[in-house]
C-alpha cells in the first residue's frame, strides 16, 4: 500500500528526472511502479552551435542528430553531408561516446535501436575506417563480430545488434536510423 501522497512524490520525481534529460527505460515485464531506478541513460547536452540545437547533442567533439528515417549506408553518409557542412555518420572514439550515442537512440526510438554508425570495412581488407577520415582508435563489436570480414558482404558497421551498445558489420544495402555530425571548434567552449 503507499502512504498518503506516495503516488504524487513518484510523479514528481519521474517528472524532474525526464524534464533534466534523463530517458528511464522500462524492461519487457516491467511496470512503472517496478522499475530499476538505475536504469536511466542521461542524455548529453545540446550542441551548443547556433542553428543546431533542437535535437543536436554534444558528443565529444562532435554535434549529433538522430535520424529515425530509415536509410540504407550509401544514402545515410549522402543525408548528413546535405545536412551539414562538413557532416558525415558518426564516428566513435570512446566508451562514453558510444554511450552518449546509445542514450540518444534510445530516447529517440526506443523500439527500434538499430543504427548505421559511419565505419566502414575498406577494400575487403578486414580494416575499418570512418566517413569523416578520423583515426579508428575505439570498437565495440557484438562477440564473434565482425564475422564477415575479407568478403563484400557485409561491409558496413552498425550499432545495436545483439546487445545495446555492441557493434556488427552488416550489408550497406540494409536501410536503418543513423547519426549524423559535424565537427566545430567553438563545440566544447561552455
Amino acid at each position: 500500500m503507499y502512504k498518503r501522497g506516495t503516488k504524487s512524490v513518484c510523479f514528481l520525481l519521474l517528472a524532474l528526472l525526464w524534464d533534466s534529460g534523463y530517458a528511464l527505460t522500462i524492461k519487457r515485464g516491467e511496470t512503472a511502479a517496478h522499475v530499476n531506478l538505475t536504469a536511466f541513460h542521461r542524455l548529453p547536452y545540446r550542441c551548443n552551435v547556433d542553428g543546431f540545437n533542437k535535437n543536436w547533442f554534444k558528443v565529444d567533439n562532435y554535434c549529433v542528430k538522430y535520424f529515425w528515417r530509415p536509410l540504407n549506408f550509401t544514402d545515410a553518409e549522402n543525408s548528413c553531408r546535405r545536412t551539414v557542412p562538413g557532416g558525415h555518420l558518426v564516428s566513435v572514439h570512446n566508451f562514453r561516446a558510444n554511450y552518449d550515442l546509445l542514450s540518444i537512440v534510445r530516447k529517440m526510438n526506443p523500439r527500434n535501436l538499430r543504427m548505421w554508425l559511419g565505419g566502414y570495412e575498406i577494400f575487403q581488407s578486414g580494416k575499418f575506417l570512418w566517413m569523416d577520415g578520423s583515426f579508428w582508435n575505439y570498437e565495440d563489436w557484438t562477440p564473434g563480430e565482425p564475422r564477415h570480414i575479407y568478403s563484400s558482404r557485409e561491409e558496413c558497421v552498425e550499432m545495436n545488434w545483439k546487445g545495446a551498445g555492441k557493434w556488427n558489420d552488416d550489408s550497406c544495402s540494409k536501410r536503418k536510423g543513423y547519426i549524423c555530425a559535424f565537427k566545430h571548434k567553438g563545440i566544447m567552449d561552455e
